[in-house]
Parts: C-alpha cells; sequence; structure tokens
C-alpha cells in the first residue's frame, strides 16, 4: 500500500434553487409513503418494498425465467422516455424506483405497477450520473453538468443544489454513498473524492492520491469508506475522520476496478471491467480472492451486494446481470429481454435488483420467485 498526497480544500457550500427545476412533464408530484427506511451495510438506505408480489403491471418485455435450483429468477423491463439515457437507478420510499436522466437532465420516478413516469428537470447544463436515496428518504444525485451534489424533495420536487469548491471545477462527479451518521461521500473520476454534511451544508474535497480514476464507492458496516479506481486499477480506503486516502492494490494488475460493495461483513467486493472478474477483499486479514465471469470476454460494470450477501453484477459482453452467490461460487447469468441494453448500475431492495438501461431507454428488475 501507498500513502496518499492529499490537499484538504474545506468550504461551506450553499445551496441554490435551480429555477424552474421543479416542473414536470408528465404523472403527478412524488408522494412518500409511510414505509420505512433503514441503512444497509453500503450506507444506502433499504425501503421496504410495499407488497411480497414483484411489480408486474406495465412491464414492457419479460425474459423467460432462469432457474437456480428451487429459485426462477425473472427478468421484466419498463420504458422510460426515449433519449433518457437513464445511468442509475434508486428505489424510492413509495415502493417506486428513481433514475438519472443523464442526456436530458432530469430525475425520473417510475411506478412499476403502472408504468407511469414522472419527472423532475434539474437544471440548465445538468448531466446528473448517480441517485441514492439518503436517510431522509429524497433523491441525492452526483451531476457532473452542474459540478455539484443535487438534492430533489421527495415531497416537493423542490431541487437543492451543492456545488463543488473551485479548485474542483470540473469533477466528473461518479457515484455517491450516505455513510451511518448521515455524511454523503462521492467520488470525481478526474481525481477526486469529497464529503457533504447535508444538514450544515458543508462540503470537503479532497485529491485522489493517484490521480484520476475515483468511481464507485461504499460505506462499510464499521463506517469506513471505499472507493474504486477505474483509471488507477486499485481501491482506496478513506478514513472518515481525516479524509485521509490510502490505496490498496488487487492482485491483478490493470483489472480496472470499477464499482465496490461492501458486504455485512465488511468485505468489499470489485467489480474489476478490463479484468472482466469480480474480486473480494478483507481489510481485517488483507487477503483478497476473485473468479473470472462466465462466459468469453465478459465485462464487469456493476456490482452489488444484497441483505444475503448475494453478489449482483452486469456483464455488457453477455448483456446479462450476474448472479454469484459466495457460498458455493456458484454464477447465474440472467439474459435481459433487450439486446445491447448496456446496464450500468444496479441497487435493490429486498427480493428486488435494479438496473438502468442506459443504451435502450429501459430499466429493468431481477426477482426471485
Amino acid at each position: 500500500m501507498r500513502s496518499p498526497g492529499n490537499l484538504l480544500i474545506s468550504i461551506t457550500a450553499f445551496a441554490a434553487l435551480v429555477s424552474g427545476c421543479g416542473d414536470v412533464t408528465s404523472s403527478a408530484p412524488i408522494q412518500p409513503s409511510a414505509a420505512a427506511a433503514t441503512t444497509t451495510p453500503s450506507g444506502e438506505p433499504s425501503i421496504a418494498a410495499p407488497s411480497s408480489a414483484p411489480p408486474t403491471g406495465a412491464a414492457s418485455a419479460t425474459v423467460a425465467p432462469t432457474s437456480v435450483g428451487e429459485l426462477t429468477l425473472v427478468a421484466r423491463e419498463w420504458d422510460v422516455p426515449a433519449g433518457s439515457h437513464p445511468h442509475d437507478v434508486a428505489p424510492a420510499p413509495d415502493g417506486g424506483v428513481w433514475y438519472t436522466g443523464q442526456l436530458v437532465a432530469t430525475l425520473g420516478h417510475l411506478d412499476p405497477a403502472t408504468g407511469a413516469i414522472h419527472e423532475v428537470r434539474l437544471g440548465s447544463g445538468s448531466a446528473p450520473h448517480g441517485v441514492i436515496t439518503g436517510p431522509d428518504g429524497n433523491a441525492w444525485i452526483t451531476d457532473g453538468g452542474l459540478n455539484a451534489i443535487v438534492r430533489v424533495d421527495a415531497g416537493s420536487d423542490e431541487v437543492t443544489v451543492f456545488r463543488l469548491p473551485s479548485a474542483f471545477p470540473d469533477a466528473n462527479l461518479n457515484t455517491a454513498v450516505f455513510d451511518g451518521d448521515g455524511i454523503l461521500w462521492f467520488t470525481g473520476q478526474n481525481g477526486m473524492y469529497g464529503r457533504l454534511d447535508p444538514a450544515s451544508g458543508d462540503m470537503d474535497a479532497w485529491e485522489a492520491p493517484e490521480g484520476r480514476g475515483p468511481y464507485g464507492i461504499t460505506a462499510t458496516p464499521d463506517g469506513d469508506i471505499w472507493y474504486a479506481s477505474l483509471a488507477g486499477s486499485h481501491i482506496a480506503r478513506v478514513d472518515p475522520a481525516t479524509g485521509e486516502a490510502t490505496v490498496v492494490e488487487p492482485p491483478t494488475p490493470n483489472q480496472g476496478a470499477r464499482r465496490v460493495w461492501t458486504d455485512t461483513g465488511g468485505r468489499i467486493w470489485v467489480s474489476e471491467w478490463d479484468a472482466g472478474q469480480v474480486s473480494v477483499h478483507d481489510p481485517a486479514s488483507g487477503t483478497w480472492e476473485q473468479w473470472p465471469l462466465p462466459g468469453v470476454r465478459p465485462q464487469a460494470y456493476a456490482v452489488y451486494v444484497d441483505e444475503r450477501d448475494i453478489v449482483w453484477l452486469t456483464d455488457f459482453e453477455a448483456n446479462a446481470i450476474v448472479r454469484f452467490d459466495p457460498s458455493t461460487e456458484a454464477f447465474t447469468s440472467i439474459e435481459l429481454p433487450t439486446e445491447d441494453a448496456r446496464v450500468r448500475q444496479l441497487l435493490g431492495r429486498p427480493g428486488e435488483v435494479w438496473g438502468a438501461e442506459s443504451a435502450t431507454d429501459k430499466l429493468v428488475l431481477i426477482t426471485e420467485e
């Protein structure tokens, strides 16, 4: 491991409402339900599904089921407005799903039961990348176009913008995660990472120890922050108290660590884009394990670990979502209904795994039935 050479820049971020950001292009305003939010080991809220039955009301396509022992895996798709290029998804408190319309500067909300879409405009120049649900039940967005963290109120559609420090004018914001203390941590591919205190608006930002690359990010049950560096082919642990990042090198050189997710034991799972494999790092022992994805020339983009520690990945080459059970080391590939879907991110809640099909303007749901 190499020690970092970080530059700390601390500011108090100003929160400004974007003119016209509450405009709605379809459907009625999002109304949060009384579903209770809890925090997963990754620090991202998990909202109990409103029903044990999978939402099937308006799926535009369903693929033939895939069997895993006694389980049946089903993939269903929902259309979003053409040209949206949905990048990331996040289960919403009302049982719906938020997604970022990266090419149309919107936060979208899908009601899976009806297929209804509701959109909130984020403002001129917006290019939203990631979205997660915060402990407050609102949507939190990393917006590369605005070079800002954006909050959208789930009830009123009010948009609040927290701009990055002037020292990072083009961070190329990527992904965010909440820690157990309600602090938002985020990455920028142009060589930075940072944190925002939503209560005060205070923001800190640091230069990444090896420059360009910070991409996926996760928070462990113990409160540590880890990010993956795609360009740097490493992962890094961030000390939440000091913000200092320490690089940890995976055993496979030039593997292209893209996204990371913690399991309930605090192990760090990594999707390795260039190596076509999934790996796991145990910070307690310093050990690594890795497994190539099935098929020819796999491209592992997203990784998500559910509440049972089942690992889910996306494979661009196979046009599939891949289920990996660490207890048996068994992979199962679920074919996507639409060709060349390019699912860039996964997130879920108990019983549901959601992804955004960036190339087909669809959202996809995987359920076990």
